[in-house]
């Protein structure tokens, strides 16, 4: 025989058993999941982020029949958790719900100091898009954000604000509002919303700015003084609070999203499918009148008002670009 036909041969044979194992990876990824899937939120317990993920992860158990724990990975604006993410195994069982601070801002703000780039992480879906909220501790003496002008422009650098962390788009609001009004107010960042809440609740903190599914209660309940939403229109879910626009400051204007992702290479099919569920969770009435009453606004990245992974990179491209300008025209920095 040639050698060169036998050599064809002896490849051919060594392909048999990665062709033979190629239904079961098939049938593998259509079965996904068929053991618990780790859902990690990059920030603290009691956030914006962990609302809506625990939300998430409820309803996927509900219709995947298997469990989605939620693992909080906090610090550095969201790099830890994300970057964990993006360096997990693609294989499906590691997802993330991602924020447009780790996945939009972050890539600016941290510039050389970020251990991941946005080609490391494959877009799954969008969740929910959230006004973020201004607002002040009950014993400032202001009612509007006019008002909090006045008092920060006479008193320059004397007034904390605080985040939920250094790099988040509640950091950014807030460097918007600085740079827009032209006042000086010092940054306090904190690690996740809860800890941020309670200092501005007990005084220590005089203004704060947050997603506003998890400072609505405390809103509604009034241990906090709601000053604006940083939307174009007012939300439904606080209608007496008017909008930063409407208070003499439309540049003020920044969304907040939360979105699930995934290590780069995971199995299309798995990506899909997950997506598809997202979507499909999105629909549910009962689920979204839970996001609603929170403050959450429609996905409407598809003609439906829903979502997909497709849309979804295409959403996040235009957020980095968009973030990368902010932080440029805000001059902000991080320590890393």
């Amino acid at each position: 025989m040639p050698s060169l036909h036998r050599r064809a041969l002896l490849g051919a044979a060594g392909l048999l058993p990665f062709a033979a194992g190629l239904p079961r990876l098939a049938q593998a990824q259509a079965n996904w999941p068929t053991r618990p899937v780790k859902f990690i939120v990059p920030f603290t317990p009691a956030g914006t982020t962990d609302i809506a993920a625990r939300i998430l992860a409820e309803r996927l158990q509900h219709r995947l029949g298997q469990a989605f724990p939620i693992e909080n990975r906090a610090g550095a604006g969201g790099n830890i958790g994300s970057e964990m993410v993006a360096k997990a195994d693609p294989d499906g069982y590691t997802i993330l719900m991602q924020t447009v601070s780790s996945g939009a801002i972050n890539y600016a703000l941290y510039a050389g100091q970020i251990g991941y780039k946005p080609s490391d992480l494959t877009n799954v879906g969008l969740l929910i898009k959230v006004p973020n909220v201004i607002f002040v501790t009950n014993n400032l003496p202001v009612k509007s954000l006019r008002e909090l002008v006045d008092l920060a422009k006479s008193k320059p650098g004397q007034l904390n604000i605080g985040s939920s962390g250094a790099g988040t788009s509640l950091h950014m609001t807030g460097e918007l509002l600085k740079l827009e009004a032209g006042i000086q107010m010092t940054h306090v960042p904190f690690r996740g919303a809860g800890p941020m809440l309670a200092e501005v609740i007990a005084g220590r903190v005089e203004v704060g700015v947050d997603n506003l599914p998890s400072a609505i209660g405390h809103i509604r309940d009034g241990r906090l003084r709601a000053l604006a939403v940083t939307t174009a229109t007012r939300s439904a879910a606080l209608p007496g609070v008017p909008t930063t626009a409407e208070e003499g400051l439309p540049g003020v204007e920044a969304t907040g999203w939360f979105g699930v992702q995934a290590p780069a290479r995971t199995p299309r099919p798995i990506v899909e499918k997950l997506g598809a569920e997202i979507n499909a969770i999105v629909h549910e009435p009962e689920t979204w009148a839970r996001l609603a009453d929170l403050g959450g606004m429609k996905p409407d990245l598809t003609p439906d008002g829903g979502t997909s992974p497709a849309a979804f990179e295409a959403f996040v491209e235009a957020e980095v670009k968009k973030w990368a300008e902010v932080v440029r025209r805000s001059g902000a920095k991080v320590d890393g």
